[in-house]
């Protein structure tokens, strides 16, 4: 297991080298000056998050080259200016900074954690920036600079819980809720809580832990857990980011606890994740997501086999052996509906971009799914999967048609909404 671990940190370190060598040099140029329009990438190509954000940074320059070949966005090539902020939240905002003051980008896209978004949310602001941020959040955030297209809340973390309350998925009891210590699995768990308590389940039958970024040592916390477990119907939440999943999962199995057991229900696990992980130990394991690589649509068919091409073609560690996941996909999509909105309002303005991507819908590798009209928000399905041997998920629940995002949780914030047309933001119903 070391000797995996060790082999893929140093492929991380080869994806690093290979986005930092690719990154364009910068001139301090207008961001449409010319030939090219410049786009920020704002992704950990190093660190603790490098573990899912480097894959992120391939799928926007995937997009970058496809758009390119294609002849551009209003006849200009797309320049991507890659930089590397480290998983260091602080430098977040400083990268960020620099990306829309010296380089002038018509947009960025970045960000996977939550701190990460709240580090350079002021930047954005102050400048009249636009983020495309491609991962689930925890809601309660409604900013006109930031175009959100991960999953709400009641787009991943309620049917989750949902399902695995119900008798298909196990009718459990017991929900022991375990994440990273910071914004995103505190405010999930927040939400999870008033759901589950919603539904009649006993306070003594929830149980909340946390631990910091980059732990490893989980033999304490999972003697708790299987404590919890001893009597049947119990489940885990997981919010656990970045490299951490590689020893909880592991000291799980040590431990005897299975998916028969004690099933885990990931929210920040996916298939790339588990390209670094021993998929022997987490089979039967869950994870909600709205997008997964083994979603049959012909259009997803493409998109996967277009991405392992890339992969193969440019060098990347994986080659054509690389796997797509819900990140990846709408940080691909994302620069699709920058690009259709820009083209849609004859202009990289950011004031007339975001105006064009009100109700704009795009044909994506998940099927059709459309920006909502007034939040900076996506609609699309939602799915639950379950690992299978092969690190794929077989997708055992997924609803019929596109769910409507909803920034604000009615279960914690009934009262408010969040609406740029016609409330200018966040406002009380």
């Amino acid at each position: 297991m070391k000797a995996t671990r060790f082999l893929f940190f140093c492929s991380l370190l080869a994806a690093f080298a290979s986005c930092h060598n690719n990154a364009p040099k910068t001139n301090g140029s207008t961001g449409n000056n010319g030939e090219t329009v410049k786009i920020g990438v704002l992704h950990s190509l190093s660190g603790t998050m490098a573990i899912s954000e480097v894959s992120l940074c391939d799928a926007v320059q995937m997009a970058v080259d496809e758009i390119n070949a294609s002849g551009g966005v209003l006849g200009k090539k797309i320049e991507p200016v890659i930089v590397d902020p480290a998983s260091d939240w602080d430098l977040f905002a400083e990268k960020a900074k620099e990306l829309l003051i010296d380089d002038k980008v018509s947009a960025v896209f970045g960000c996977w954690t939550s701190v990460s978004r709240k580090s350079v949310l002021p930047v954005f602001e102050e400048n009249n920036g636009l983020l495309f941020y491609p991962v689930q959040y925890e809601g309660e955030e409604c900013s006109n600079n930031v175009i959100y297209t991960g999953a709400t809340p009641n787009q991943q973390l309620i049917p989750a819980a949902e399902y695995l309350m119900s008798e298909k998925g196990g009718g459990y009891k017991k929900f022991y809720l375990i994440g990273t210590d910071y914004v995103f699995p505190r405010t999930a768990n927040k939400i999870l809580k008033a759901y589950l308590l919603s539904r009649g389940v006993p306070k003594e039958n929830i149980i909340e832990e946390y631990t910091p970024f980059h732990h490893q040592d989980y033999q304490t916390i999972v003697s708790r857990i299987k404590r919890f477990a001893a009597e049947g119907k119990a489940c885990v939440l997981s919010t656990i980011n970045g490299d951490s999943n590689v020893p909880f999962y592991k000291e799980f199995a040590n431990q005897g606890l299975s998916s028969a057991t004690c099933p885990i229900m990931a929210f920040s696990v996916a298939e790339d994740e588990l390209r670094s992980m021993d998929t022997e130990f987490l089979v039967g394991h869950l994870a909600a997501w709205n997008y997964f690589q083994s979603n049959d649509l012909p259009e997803n068919k493409k998109f996967v086999a277009a991405f392992k091409a890339f992969c193969e073609k440019k060098g990347l560690p994986g080659g054509s052996r690389r796997v797509t996941d819900d990140p990846i996909c709408w940080a691909y999509t994302g620069v699709y509906l920058w690009a259709g909105a820009a083209e849609k309002a004859g202009s990289f303005d950011v004031d007339k971009v975001r105006a064009a991507l009100s109700g704009l819908v795009f044909d994506s590798p998940d099927g059709r799914v459309k920006m909502d009209a007034g939040n900076h928000h996506l609609a699309k399905p939602v799915m639950i999967g379950e690992i299978k041997p092969d690190g794929q998920f077989d997708i055992i629940s997924k609803t019929d048609n596109l769910v409507n995002p909803q920034p604000w949780s009615p279960l914690t914030s009934p009262d408010k909404d969040c609406d740029w047309v016609n409330h200018n933001g966040t406002y009380t119903r």
